[in-house]
């Protein structure tokens, strides 16, 4: 955890919070926190600044909070995947969050199995579990909005297209595409397929609504892996 993440319900007042769950066993059994001592923290979708240790006990802590920095600047993408298979899509979420990715469409793809849209995880509670985890990694506060869509046709007919406009739009294909291009803070749309990719007639529809075929080269990427060396690809690491 490299950012308290803090929420209203933990203000007592604009300079003091009180902690109780998780975070206060992370900060009390893992940075052994002491009073005085003193964390980085954040308020969620908003600023960030440090907090001081003034009481501890069993239960709790507080903090007395200060804050003047923004937060990370989020990447230019929107970023469009297959819904992956569980136990990745939990990575996935915690990934995305932390490269600053800030809009996601988990779509269907013919290679989706039926019953990845029954997980659990994709309750609105988990996910946002799981993109907090990949905020307190980075030390971002600005939450990532996920979008679910279910059926494929309609949401590259009907609203792909729109989303692609004016954006460098690209579909991560290893067969019959480009290199993939040179890193720019450039707008983006970016679709990444399931394991074994998007089949034939599901990138004709993406290149139909705009999208270019792009590669990695000649090695074939798992989808947890092919994400950040995608983004580390396109867009340049902030200073």
């Amino acid at each position: 955890m490299n950012l308290i993440l803090l929420y209203t319900a933990d203000f007592l007042d604009p300079h003091h919070v009180r902690i109780r769950d998780r975070r206060f066993q992370h900060m009390r059994s893992v940075h052994q926190a002491r009073i005085g001592e003193k964390f980085r923290v954040g308020v969620l979708n908003g600023m960030i600044g440090e907090g001081e240790v003034i009481a501890i006990c069993d239960r709790q802590i507080e903090l007395c909070v200060h804050f003047d920095q923004a937060p990370p600047k989020p990447l230019p993408l929107q970023l469009i995947m297959a819904l992956p298979r569980p136990k990745m899509l939990k990575r996935t979420l915690e990934t995305i969050a932390t490269l600053g990715v800030k809009d996601l469409w988990l779509i269907n793809s013919y290679r989706v199995d039926k019953s990845y849209w029954s997980t659990p995880i994709l309750r609105p509670e988990k996910i946002r579990e799981h993109l907090l985890l990949g905020l307190e990694q980075a030390g971002d506060t600005l939450l990532p909005r996920v979008h679910l869509r279910k059926r494929f046709k309609p949401f590259v007919e009907d609203e792909l297209p729109a989303l692609a406009h004016d954006t460098r739009a690209l579909v991560a294909h290893p067969y019959q595409a480009q290199p993939c291009p040179a890193a720019t803070n450039t707008p983006t749309t970016l679709a990444i397929g399931p394991e074994g990719g998007f089949i034939a007639y599901e990138v004709e529809k993406m290149q139909e609504a705009g999208l270019s075929p792009i590669h990695l080269g000649r090695r074939i990427l798992r989808v947890e892996t092919a994400v950040p060396v995608l983004l580390s690809r396109l867009f340049p690491l902030e200073s």
